[in-house]
């Protein structure tokens, strides 16, 4: 309990923002409201953009403030306007194009998830027009989205005048811009997105809202040998890791995350990457501090691929689907029939592998899967070894020079004694292989003959060449 009050207290701490000014509390009464005969309270509490709705509740909330009894006065009203099946008519008063834009967004669609956990798991994304969340089926992967992935598209309902950071997920506009409900005031509908209305989602899969608070995930078997451990509420063990400087220095998620890119542009984008409208270079210059140009050997790099302290990874595990059980089914909203069982192992948080990006530059890789996968449709059971680019979002000083120039786990070779003698690389692993005949831990092998599988066309691990090149490289004299 302790530990989970400190992170509490310490989430609510570090996501604060900057207030928007509050509409003041003498709101002349229109004529004919009877919603403030019972509802006084909630006519403050607005932001200036919002202040019309002080006296004007059934603008966003439907129902007749003419009426004079709670019935008729509550026909045809919703508690909760901004959810997906009223957007348009509430929000979208005002914010149409917002609306619709965001209707067609990843946040809702989740298409790139789609396709991809499609390709992986059945071989084929199928009908590109039902590679969204709101037209799964019912075969292996759709299954494992229904049950275990779509839980966190923005067309869940959201159903309780509350916030948790840690298990929030869905409820459209309302999802992301409303910060808190006070108990004597409307909730202020605000463009000021907390770093709390992003953590739901964002502190799984990739686990980035974690990250960039200095929070990583850890392996609960291995909890107890840890000096210092924190739990979240939903159970998940963690501990403390150096934060993204962005985060220390008092930046929010949409201090780069823009409304713009998220939801004007988000209709364009397929992987969450292509939603991504601010680069590192709209603030920085790409010279070092000194004044001095980057290496022309590391212009391929991405700025992440150095200034990454550490890499939130996991390395194994397994999914199984138990026909005869039950499970919440998160597009039905119900418990249907089907449970898939998820084992997870081997997290690790420390600087990972590297790799070729679609454009041709070298960036960091996590594994997407390194899983097995049984499902009654399947005669055997199927093993994934996937590594998927990432921006940790663990900003810091830049790495060691031997951090990659002398490290198997950066060449994607994963963990092991590697040298570079007689124009040969010679490479001992540490870790046994796995079916596919790689390390339990490594992406790929020298020759490039094993593993290599990542997401997209285009992205892969080093090749040969690359890596006899990363590891020739002088090594700095020390000061």
């Amino acid at each position: 309990m302790l530990y989970q009050l400190y992170l509490l207290i310490a989430i609510t701490a570090l996501v604060l923002i900057p207030c928007e000014k509050v509409a003041g509390t003498e709101v002349e009464t229109r004529p004919g409201n009877t919603c403030i005969q019972c509802h006084a309270g909630k006519r403050t509490g607005f932001v200036e953009g919002h202040a019309f709705g002080a006296d004007n509740c059934v603008i966003c909330h439907g129902g007749d403030s003419s009426a004079t009894t709670a019935q008729s006065s509550h026909a045809g009203m919703t508690g909760f306007p901004g959810l997906l099946d009223n957007a348009q008519r509430s929000c979208g008063t005002c914010h149409a194009d917002k609306v619709l834009s965001v209707s067609k967004s990843l946040m809702h669609t989740g298409r790139g998830m789609v396709s991809v956990t499609r390709e992986i798991i059945d071989g084929s994304i199928g009908n590109e027009a039902s590679a969204n969340l709101q037209s799964l089926g019912h075969g292996p992967a759709d299954s494992m989205l229904r049950k275990l992935c779509s839980s966190c598209h923005l067309g869940q309902k959201k159903s309780a005048h509350k916030l948790d950071p840690v298990r929030d997920r869905g409820g459209f506009c309302l999802a992301c811009h409303i910060n808190g409900y006070p108990e004597e005031a409307h909730p202020a509908l605000s463009a000021n997105v907390s770093d709390a209305r992003c953590f739901g989602c964002h502190s799984r899969s990739a686990r980035i809202s974690l990250s960039y608070s200095g929070l990583a995930e850890i392996d609960p078997a291995t909890a107890g040998r840890r000096e210092t451990v924190l739990r979240l509420s939903d159970g998940r063990r963690v501990e403390r890791k150096p934060a993204d400087v962005h985060f220390t220095s008092g930046m929010n998620c949409i201090s780069c995350h823009k409304g713009s890119a998220l939801m004007a542009g988000a209709g364009d984008a397929v992987h969450q990457r292509d939603a991504v409208a601010t680069r590192c270079v709209d603030c920085h210059e790409i010279d070092h501090a000194s004044g001095q140009p980057h290496d022309p050997a590391h212009e391929r790099l991405e700025c992440a691929t150095c200034h990454s302290q550490w890499v939130a990874q996991c390395f194994g595990c397994h999914m199984e689907y138990d026909a005869d059980g039950s499970q919440w089914d998160h597009i039905e909203q119900q418990e249907t029939a089907g449970r898939w069982h998820e084992q997870r192992s081997d997290f690790r948080n420390e600087l990972g592998a590297l790799g070729v990006n679609a454009a041709n530059r070298i960036e960091l890789f996590t594994p997407g899967m390194i899983m097995t996968l049984s499902h009654p449709d399947w005669d055997v059971e199927k093993f994934v070894r996937l590594f998927a680019p990432i921006s940790p979002h663990t900003t810091g000083p830049s790495r060691s020079c031997e951090s990659c120039h002398r490290s198997s786990v950066a060449l994607g070779l994963g963990q092991g004694v590697i040298d570079y003698r007689d124009n040969e690389i010679h490479f001992a692993p540490a870790h046994a292989p796995l079916r596919d005949g790689l390390p339990a831990d490594a992406w790929t092998n020298v020759d490039g003959t094993l593993g290599g599988r990542a997401p997209l066309r285009g992205q892969r691990p080093l090749n040969r060449q690359e890596m006899e090149a990363v590891l020739k490289a002088p090594l700095p004299d020390p000061d």
